[in-house]
C-alpha cells in the first residue's frame, strides 16, 4: 500500500466507522457499533503510528492535493494532505486518545439509550479532528474547524432533555461564532493578498508581504502581517477557549464523561494551538501579535486556576485546570517557543484525558454524584482509579521526571528569556500560576480519594437530586450501597494514559525542544526572539533537568500548593471554612463564584443588548416607519388622491360642460397674460 492510500485511510476508517454506527445503528445493535468505530480508530491509530514511525526513521513528509473541490478565478480550493511530524505527532495523539475514550466508553454509557448515536459522534469527531490536523490549506483546516465545532456542539447537548445541556451546547457554539468570524475574516486576508490558500505557497510569498499594510479605516495604515496573524489567533481564542472567549468550556460539563476528555481536555481544544504552531512563520513576523498572544495567555493561565479552586463539581475543577494549561500553551507560543508548547499540548493530553476519565470512573463508582463534598476515602474502594488520578495529578503540577514537568517547565524558562513586553506579567502568570495548580489538583484528590468517607454520613437523608447528573435515575450512594471499582473496560484505558502521562516528557524532550523533530516545520527567527535557546540550555538531558528543578521555585511552589491543600482539608478543615467566610465578606468569593461576571456581560449585556437593538429596529424601523410611513403612508396617499378624482368623475354633462367652460376661461386668462407681457 503506498503512503497517499494509508494518508487517505487514516481520517477514512472513523469516518466510515460513524457512518455505519450512526445510520444503521438500531439495525446493527449496541455491540456491532461499538466494534466497528473502535475497528475504525484503532485502524487510524495504528496507521498514524506508523507514518510517525516511517517519519522519524527518515521517511519524505507528503504535502500534495487529493481533491480539486473547485476552482474560482483562478484559486483552486482543494482537499489536500501535509504530512510531516508536527501532523503525524498531532494524529497519534488525536487517535490514541480517541481509542481510550471508545473502549472507556462502552462502560461508562451502557445504560444510556443513545448509545449507538453516542459511539456514531466521537468516531465523526476524530475524523473532522484528523481532516484539521492534516490539511495543506486554510479552506480544508477551515471545515476541519467547524466540523470539530459542530460534532462539539452534538456531544455537549447529547442529553437533549435536559435544559442545561442545550443552553451549554448552544453557548459553545454561539462563542465559537465570534472566535470564528475572526478566523475567516484572517483566512479572508489571506487569501486577498496572498492570492492563494495553499501553506506552502503563502509561506513562500511572506518575505515579498512582510511590511505590506492595509487601511481598513481610511487615513490609518496597519500592518498586513500583524492584523492577519491576530484575526486568525481569535479564531483560536474560541476554539482554545482563551479569555475572554472561555465562557463555553465550563459549561460544555454537561456532554458526557468521555467527551470530556476527548474533546476539552486532549484534541479540539488544542486545535487552536495547532494552528498558531503551523503559522510560525507568519506569527515570527509580528512582535505585535506575538505580544497579544502572550498577554492572552498568561491572562487565562492565571486567572481560571483562581476559578478551579472554589469549584465542587469533579469535573468543573478539571475543566479549569484545562483552561489554565491552555492559557501555559498560549504563552509559550507568545514567547516563540512553538515546539515547547507543542510539547506541552501531547504531554498534556494524556494527563488531562487520564484525569477526566478518572473523574467519570468515580462518578460512576459514587452513582452518578459529582459532589467532591460528598467524596472521601475513596482509595481503598476504587484502587485502579486511586493510583492513576494520583499519577496524572502529579503530572499535572509538573512534579519532576513526569510528563507535565518537563513541557511546563520548559515553558516557564521560555517566558523567563522573552524579551516582549508583555513577558513581566507573563512571567509572573505562569510562575504564581505553578502554585494555583498544585492547590486545586490537589484540593480534589484529597477530598476525594482521602480523610473522612462523606458519603457514610450521607446515607442517613439519601441525597437529593444532583443538577449535574449523567443519568435520569439513582442519583448518589443508597443507604446499602458503596462506592465499588469500575470494569475492565474503563480501567484499562486509566492505566494506559497513565504510562504516557509518566514517561513521555523525559522520552520526547530532547527531540522535540532541542532535535530536528520540528526542523523545517516550526520556523523562529532566533535573531528576534532567544526563548528557545534558553529552553535548549536545559532540554539536553532528561535526567539532569529533572534532578537541577529541586532547587528552582516552581519545584516548591508546587510542594507548598500540595502541602497547603493537605494542611487546610486534610488537617484542619476549618481554615478554608474561615477563609471562606473572609473572603465571601469581601466580595472575592461572590467574583469568583460569577466567574469574574463574564457570562453576566455576555448575556445582559451582548446578548440582552442585542435583543433590545432588534426590538426598537422592529418597533421603530419596522412597525412604524416602513410599514407605517413608507408602505401604508404611500397607500394613503395614492387612496386621498384617488378619492378627489373620483369626485370629478361624476357623469353628469352640466358637469363636464362647466369643467370646460372654467379650462377655456383659464387658457384666455394666460394667453392675455403673456399678450400684455409681449406688448
Amino acid at each position: 500500500m503506498d503512503m497517499k492510500s494509508i494518508y487517505l485511510l487514516i481520517p477514512l476508517a472513523p469516518l466510515a466507522g460513524a457512518l455505519i454506527a450512526g445510520l444503521f445503528g438500531w439495525l446493527i445493535g449496541r455491540r456491532a457499533a461499538h466494534c466497528v468505530t473502535i475497528a475504525g480508530v484503532a485502524t487510524a491509530f495504528g496507521l498514524s503510528a506508523y507514518v510517525l514511525n516511517y517519519l522519524l526513521n527518515g521517511g519524505e513528509s507528503f504535502n500534495g492535493t487529493v481533491y480539486t473541490w473547485l476552482t474560482v478565478n483562478g484559486v483552486d480550493l482543494n482537499v489536500g494532505f501535509l504530512v510531516d511530524n508536527l501532523t503525524a505527532m498531532m494524529m497519534c495523539v488525536v487517535t490514541f486518545v480517541s481509542l481510550m475514550v471508545h473502549v472507556y466508553t462502552i462502560g461508562y454509557m451502557h445504560e444510556d439509550p443513545g448509545y449507538q448515536r453516542f459511539f456514531s459522534y466521537i468516531s465523526l469527531f476524530t475524523f473532522s479532528m484528523l481532516m484539521l490536523v492534516m490539511s495543506n490549506n486554510f479552506v480544508q483546516l477551515f471545515f476541519g474547524w467547524e466540523a470539530v465545532g459542530l460534532v462539539s456542539y452534538l456531544l455537549i447537548g447529547f442529553w437533549f432533555k435536559r435544559p442545561t445541556a442545550t443552553f451549554a451546547n448552544l453557548k459553545a457554539f454561539l462563542v465559537n461564532r465570534v472566535g470564528d468570524f475572526g478566523f475567516l475574516l484572517g483566512i479572508g486576508l489571506v487569501l486577498a493578498h496572498f492570492g492563494t490558500l495553499d501553506y506552502a505557497q503563502v509561506f513562500a510569498k511572506l518575505p515579498e508581504l512582510e511590511h505590506a499594510t492595509i487601511s481598513i479605516i481610511p487615513g490609518t495604515s496597519w500592518s498586513l502581517m500583524t492584523t492577519t496573524c491576530i484575526l486568525l489567533f481569535i479564531g483560536a481564542m474560541g476554539k482554545s477557549a482563551q479569555f475572554p472567549l472561555h465562557v463555553w468550556l465550563p459549561d460544555s460539563m454537561e456532554g458526557p464523561t468521555p467527551i470530556s476528555a476527548l474533546i476539552h481536555a486532549a484534541t479540539m481544544v488544542t486545535a487552536g494551538i495547532f494552528m498558531v504552531s503551523r503559522m510560525s512563520p507568519m506569527f515570527e513576523l509580528s512582535e505585535t501579535a506575538l505580544n497579544f498572544v502572550l498577554v492572552i495567555g498568561s491572562i487565562t493561565a492565571l486567572f481560571m486556576g483562581f476559578l478551579g479552586i472554589i469549584q465542587n463539581d469533579i469535573k468543573r475543577v478539571v475543566a479549569y485546570s484545562t483552561l489554565s494549561q491552555l492559557g501555559y500553551m498560549t504563552v509559550a507560543l507568545g514567547a516563540s517557543a512553538y515546539s515547547v508548547a507543542v510539547f506541552h499540548l501531547m504531554t498534556h493530553a494524556f494527563f488531562k484525558a487520564l484525569l477526566f476519565l478518572a473523574a467519570g470512573s468515580v462518578i460512576m463508582g459514587m452513582h452518578h454524584d459529582q459532589d467532591i463534598r460528598n467524596m472521601g476515602g475513596l482509595r481503598k474502594y476504587m484502587p485502579f482509579t486511586w493510583i492513576t488520578s494520583l499519577l496524572g495529578s502529579l503530572a499535572l503540577i509538573g512534579t519532576p521526571f513526569l510528563s507535565g514537568f518537563y513541557s511546563k517547565d520548559s515553558i516557564i524558562l521560555a517566558v523567563e528569556a522573552s524579551k516582549l513586553p508583555g513577558a513581566g506579567f507573563a512571567q509572573f502568570a505562569v510562575i504564581a500560576g505553578v502554585f494555583v495548580t498544585a492547590f486545586y489538583s490537589f484540593r480534589m484528590y484529597f477530598l476525594v480519594f482521602h480523610g473522612k468517607e462523606q458519603w457514610m454520613q450521607k446515607k442517613d437523608h439519601h441525597h437529593a437530586h444532583d443538577a449535574h447528573d449523567d443519568h435520569d435515575h439513582h442519583h448518589g450512594l443508597g443507604p446499602n450501597d458503596k462506592p465499588h471499582e469500575s470494569p475492565w473496560v474503563v480501567t484499562l484505558p486509566l492505566v494506559l494514559l497513565a504510562i504516557p502521562s509518566v514517561f513521555i516528557g523525559a522520552w520526547a524532550m530532547t527531540p522535540m525542544l532541542v532535535g530536528d523533530f520540528f526542523k523545517d516545520v516550526i520556523f523562529v527567527n532566533h535573531e528576534l526572539h532567544g526563548a528557545m535557546e534558553a529552553v535548549g540550555e536545559h532540554a539536553e538531558d532528561w535526567y539532569h533537568m529533572g534532578m537541577h528543578a529541586f532547587v528552582t521555585l516552581p519545584f516548591w511552589l508546587a510542594v507548598a500548593g500540595v502541602a497547603s491543600a493537605y494542611f487546610f482539608y486534610m488537617v484542619k478543615p476549618e481554615i478554608p471554612a474561615a477563609l471562606d467566610r473572609f473572603f465571601t465578606s469581601i466580595g472575592v468569593k461572590k467574583l469568583l463564584e460569577e466567574k469574574y461576571y463574564m457570562d453576566h456581560l455576555y448575556i445582559n449585556g451582548f446578548a440582552a443588548g442585542g435583543r433590545a437593538l432588534g426590538t426598537v429596529l422592529w418597533k421603530v424601523g419596522d412597525t412604524l416607519l416602513i410599514d407605517g410611513l413608507v408602505v401604508n403612508g404611500t397607500a394613503k396617499l395614492v387612496g386621498l388622491f384617488s378619492n378627489l378624482t373620483r369626485r370629478i368623475q361624476s357623469g353628469y354633462i352640466y358637469h363636464y360642460a362647466f369643467a370646460m367652460i372654467v379650462g377655456v376661461l383659464l387658457l384666455l386668462t394666460l394667453l392675455a397674460n403673456s399678450l400684455l407681457q409681449a406688448q
